[in-house]
């Protein structure tokens, strides 16, 4: 049985083995949106691991032991199943598929990211839930997949299972590795105004260096609205940028400071800003949905890394 399929092999109905973002990094691909090249290992092979080391029993056993009303319970026991899952052996069959695949991929670096097979479906939108390790080396790869399998038993993705009346559900992982852009400017794009809920209007935020700066809430950026009528900007608030988050030397990332002279600019110049304002609306037209996609700029190219329904409109 394949446990590991590359982008191109999915398609938006395939969230129960690659979960939300598996699923839509596969239906971009097919329709030719520029994403950067990546593989899944299914949900499968998680739960290829859990069987082949005893731990679903063991984690069974500890989430039924779960005080929702005390806090530090949900906390022990969150870390308990962390552990678990961080001492136990790889599966050697798992391991030896990944590097194979990882080596496909012709980078020395890869973002790896947890993509829940519930993940913002009608009942649940896990994202902000799991987690996201960043210029990831061959090194702490299969390190850093297991800590995305291990992400599902944070005490808020516990919690949140409960509050959503899933933890009888079955929710598994599967993990996206996807090769590292190491963008000069990124950010997110609505595809619909996500305050005034404007159908007309497409908002684009961006920052120097990597998203995780905007999405951790690091920095606040700059904020650009777009008119989906005409394909004219509307509105600029350009925001004055200290910090960015790049690549550490041997992987990982730090913060750095932006040059000076730099701090106060527009990020993105007009053209880059109705360039990515057509991709952004082809990707809403494509899922005939209101977007919320995440995008970096390198080298003059925009990619997409990642788009999932807005669930606050």
């Amino acid at each position: 049985m394949k446990l590991i399929k590359f982008f191109k092999e999915f398609s938006k109905k395939d969230i129960g083995v690659a979960g939300g973002k598996g699923a839509s990094l596969g239906e971009m691909t097919r329709a030719k949106i520029p994403v950067p090249q990546g593989f899944v290992i299914l949900a499968s092979a998680f739960d290829q691991f859990l069987g082949e080391t005893d731990l679903n029993v063991e984690i069974e056993s500890r989430l039924r032991k779960i005080n929702l009303k005390d806090i530090n319970s949900i906390d022990r026991i969150s870390n308990e199943i962390k552990n678990l899952i961080g001492d136990a052996e790889f599966p050697k069959i798992i391991a030896k598929e990944i590097f194979k695949e990882f080596l496909r991929l012709k980078t020395k670096y890869v973002a790896v990211r947890s993509s829940a097979t519930a993940e913002d479906s009608l009942i649940a939108s896990w994202a902000g839930e799991l987690e996201s390790y960043l210029n990831t080396t061959r090194n702490n790869l299969l390190e850093n997949v297991k800590k995305c399998w291990a992400s599902l038993f944070t005490p808020r993705a516990i919690f949140y299972r409960h509050e959503k009346k899933m933890h009888k559900a079955k929710v598994s992982v599967a993990i996206v590795v996807q090769e590292m852009v190491q963008s000069e400017i990124s950010g997110i794009c609505f595809t619909v105004h996500p305050v005034t809920e404007d159908k007309n209007q497409i908002v684009i935020e961006a920052g120097y260096g990597l998203g995780e700066a905007i999405v951790g809430g690091k920095i606040t950026p700059d904020t650009y609205i777009i008119s989906k009528k005409d394909s004219k900007i509307l509105d600029k608030n350009i925001s004055r940028q200290r910090i960015k988050i790049t690549k550490k030397g041997s992987g990982g990332t730090k913060e750095t400071m932006v040059a000076r002279a730099k701090q106060e600019k527009q990020k993105l110049k007009d053209n880059e800003i109705l360039k990515l304002a057509q991709i952004c609306r082809k990707i809403e037209k494509y899922y005939k949905k209101p977007q919320d996609i995440e995008w970096a700029l390198k080298g003059g190219k925009i990619y997409i890394l990642q788009s999932r329904p807005i669930t606050t409109l």
